[in-house]
């Protein structure tokens, strides 16, 4: 894992995803998010923990939290093979642990070939957040920032610390918003609407943000009067936040039109990317009220 911060340049629209398995499903995690691949270790044993987690271990100094992924996918009756690994991994400021079954091998794709999952066969509380097929299979990327938030909902986004900024009127101030998680979607929406931004288009892909920025100027309207700036999350199907912004900032429309890049992929190591791409700033999810007050201070 030590190699994971080759992947190409910012805004190429490719990502890295760690193959795993559990009881003979295939998953991914963005590499990206992932610090190191271990065998188990001993499990420390925590009273009235969430019935997701199967303890704590301690790694290199760190107490962490072990995730029992056969819990989380609600895989019954299984049992976790002798080839079971822990994936040790960082976002949104946290560090956990996951237990699968296996840990396979590295690809490299582009966002376009991750596929929205289907509303039929996703269900309100699917942690499947895209379908990669891959030589005739297809592997699942997760949604781990809900496996997280589901057990431990105060690691998400609070609407609480926003209403601390006070009552505030910027309902003819537009943002577009694209973000691809349907329970940060509604999150987003009821805090910025809380923070008086009543006017918020929102997107499940950069792809589809950018179709309507180029829209607008198609048009021969000025776009800074009709969007005066964009909220991006960094993983999503069709076109990441990278891309996105790239494009952005290369279209000689769009260029000038502010854009903050709000991910669980901020970190010190990635800053840089977005930096790259020529975003305006990076908040870390789940820093709600740090990304409405950076919303503050580039269109008011």
């Amino acid at each position: 894992m030590e190699q994971k911060g080759i992947l190409l340049e910012s805004g190429t629209n490719e990502l890295e995803i760690v193959e795993f398995h559990v009881a003979n499903n295939k998953f991914g995690i963005n590499v990206i998010k992932v610090k190191e691949i271990i065998q188990p270790i001993p499990v420390t044993f925590i009273p009235h923990a969430h019935p997701h987690v199967e303890g704590i271990v301690q790694l290199r100094g760190e107490v962490l939290p072990v995730v029992d992924m056969l819990k989380v996918l609600g895989i019954p009756n299984a049992t976790y093979s002798e080839q079971q690994k822990y994936i040790v991994a960082e976002f949104n400021k946290q560090k956990v642990v996951f237990h699968v079954d296996n840990v396979t091998q590295i690809h490299r794709i582009s966002w376009e070939q991750i596929e929205r999952p289907s509303d039929m066969y996703q269900g309100g509380a699917s942690q499947v957040i895209g379908v990669i097929k891959i030589n005739g299979q297809m592997i699942l990327l997760l949604d781990f920032e809900r496996v997280m938030v589901d057990i431990n909902p105060n690691s998400g986004i609070s609407i609480d610390s926003v209403k601390k900024l006070g009552k505030r009127n910027r309902s003819d101030k537009r943002v577009v918003i694209a973000e691809d998680s349907p329970l940060l979607r509604k999150l987003l929406h009821d805090t910025f609407q809380e923070a008086g931004y009543v006017n918020i288009e929102f997107f499940e892909n950069g792809k589809d943000a950018y179709e309507y920025l180029e829209s607008i100027v198609n048009t021969g309207i000025d776009i800074a009067e009709n969007v005066q700036l964009v909220v991006t999350d960094i993983e999503m199907p069709q076109m990441d936040g990278h891309h996105l912004t790239k494009k952005i900032k290369t279209h000689p429309d769009l260029q000038k039109l502010p854009v903050i890049i709000f991910s669980s992929l901020i970190t010190d190591d990635l800053r840089h990317k977005g930096e790259e791409v020529g975003a305006e700033d990076q908040i870390s999810k789940p820093e709600i009220a740090d990304l409405i007050l950076k919303v503050d201070q580039f269109i008011l």
